[in-house]
């Protein structure tokens, strides 16, 4: 399986993005030397699709099948594209919480920690439906490991579109998001626009 092992700040850096859309609270101190020079229209589609890829952690040929996917759903296939990518199953754990960053809920999920309508799935990239309920196994509940996670992402709000009780490590999927109620930077237009050439 291919490892995007790429340095977290240094990635974010390159692609003008904060941090904390990947869940980590650090910094980079510093700046990013091409800031000031002009960039291309193929470069500006480009960055967009880079940070899509960056911020969901999928690779390139998948990421391209979410599209051809997207274009033949109804609707616009840029929204499509993203309500997509937000509804994987590691970025629905990571929103709910039960993870402090997009790799540890991608880890917890290969780890099958996780039930999906109280099935194990370990697939991150399942495509979690209306009405699905996740949550974290019995035998897993009790480790510290989540203890440590629900401490640090106690003040994290999660998204209308989801019910959690963070108690008992269960959230259900109330219906998919809306463009709208997805929060990430990404222009996804231009990948759009990319893609269609």
């Amino acid at each position: 399986m291919a490892v995007n092992r790429v340095p977290v700040l240094k990635r974010c850096r390159s692609l003008g993005l904060e941090p904390s859309y990947l869940g980590y609270d650090k910094k980079s101190n510093r700046t990013n030397a091409r800031a000031g020079k002009k960039v291309s229209e193929y470069g500006l589609q480009l960055r967009e699709k880079q940070k899509a890829k960056f911020i969901y952690g999928v690779l390139e040929k998948p990421f391209r099948n979410y599209y051809e996917k997207a274009d033949r759903m109804k609707g616009q296939t840029g929204e499509n594209l993203m309500v997509l990518l937000e509804s994987r199953l590691d970025s629905v754990v990571f929103r709910m919480g039960f993870a402090r960053t997009r790799r540890e809920a991608r880890q917890i999920v290969d780890h099958k920690h996780v039930l999906v309508n109280g099935k194990c799935v370990n697939i991150p990239s399942y495509l979690i439906k209306a009405g699905d309920v996740i949550e974290i196994r019995e035998k897993s509940k009790g480790l510290q490991r989540y203890k440590d996670i629900l401490e640090v992402t106690a003040g994290r709000l999660y998204p209308e579109w989801m019910d959690v009780d963070k108690e008992a490590l269960k959230g259900t999927v109330k219906n998919l998001p809306t463009r709208e109620m997805i929060d990430v930077p990404v222009d996804e237009m231009l990948i759009v626009e990319l893609y269609s050439k």
